[in-house]
């Protein structure tokens, strides 16, 4: 299955009535599956979930925790990164080899791996300490 497909065609379901701004994304994972989800908006903002997210809940959902290629698809004149927070989302699951295909509806592509798109992630690493002082790590 095509990546960049599978993203575009669930893009249309976006719930954004107050941006306007439709998002698409889809996760495949080692085993090789696909999860797609939407941006869906709240009159609340904040309460809203980025495309990304809403894959990775489903990816989540259905047992499976390891990301191997992400795709993220927007109707914008240019290719859109996503947001810091699905950064920080994707790299949970993900490995820094791990490519992310941002495109446009339109059919312009740009390629980044994980690490490019947000370096000097954060990890459980960085906790391994506050851990070992509360007795409670390795």
């Amino acid at each position: 299955m095509d990546l960049m497909q599978a993203a575009r065609d669930v893009w249309g379901n976006a719930y954004a009535p107050y941006s306007r701004f439709k998002v698409g994304a889809a996760i495949r994972t080692r085993s090789g599956k696909v999860y797609v989800g939407v941006n869906v908006e709240n009159v609340a903002y904040p309460e809203g979930t980025c495309a990304e997210a809403g894959a990775i809940a489903a990816m989540c959902a259905a047992g499976e925790t390891e990301i191997a290629e992400v795709a993220v698809i927007a109707d914008s004149p240019e290719p859109v990164p996503c947001c810091g927070g699905c950064r920080q989302k994707l790299v949970e699951f993900g490995g820094p080899e791990v490519v992310v295909t941002m495109g446009t509806i339109d059919g312009k592509s740009r390629q980044m791996t994980l690490a490019e798109i947000l370096p000097g992630r954060f990890d459980a690493s960085h906790m391994d300490k506050a851990w070992d002082k509360a007795g409670e790590g390795v």
